[in-house]
């Protein structure tokens, strides 16, 4: 188990203004709070864990969210129709709510196929990283 030791000895030092920006920047790419928490890591030879926000990932999932918000009032849909369907004995009743049912869906079917190109453009680009 690890211990955590007190830090009592403060180091001193000065360094250029490229060392510094690239620090910063470091900084920037991580969730260390300050430049002393950062170069800590470094000294104690820890990774850095960078992170990257990327807008493009954001949007896609967004609209990921969103499909699944709309096939899944689609599946409950379907789910009341086919509970009419078994409900009424009578063909004609039967044929209605078939009909209904079917184009539910087709309309899913379509939503279904466009969370999964975005699925897979997503994946590429995160496995080309």
């Amino acid at each position: 188990m690890k211990t955590k030791e007190r830090l009592e000895y403060p180091i001193m030092t000065r360094i250029n203004k490229r060392a510094y920006d690239q620090l910063h920047g470091l900084l920037q790419q991580t969730r260390d709070e300050t430049l002393a928490g950062l170069v800590r890591t470094i000294i104690h030879n820890r990774p850095v864990k960078t992170y990257i926000h990327d807008e493009t990932m954001e949007l896609v999932l967004e609209e990921l969210a969103s499909l699944r918000a709309e096939i899944k009032a689609i599946g409950v849909n379907i789910n009341q129709i086919t509970r009419y369907f078994n409900t009424y004995p009578e063909e004609e009743r039967k044929r209605f709510y078939a009909k209904i049912g079917l184009a539910r869906y087709i309309k899913m079917e379509s939503k279904v196929d466009k969370a999964i190109s975005l699925i897979s453009k997503l994946s590429k680009s995160c496995l080309s990283k």
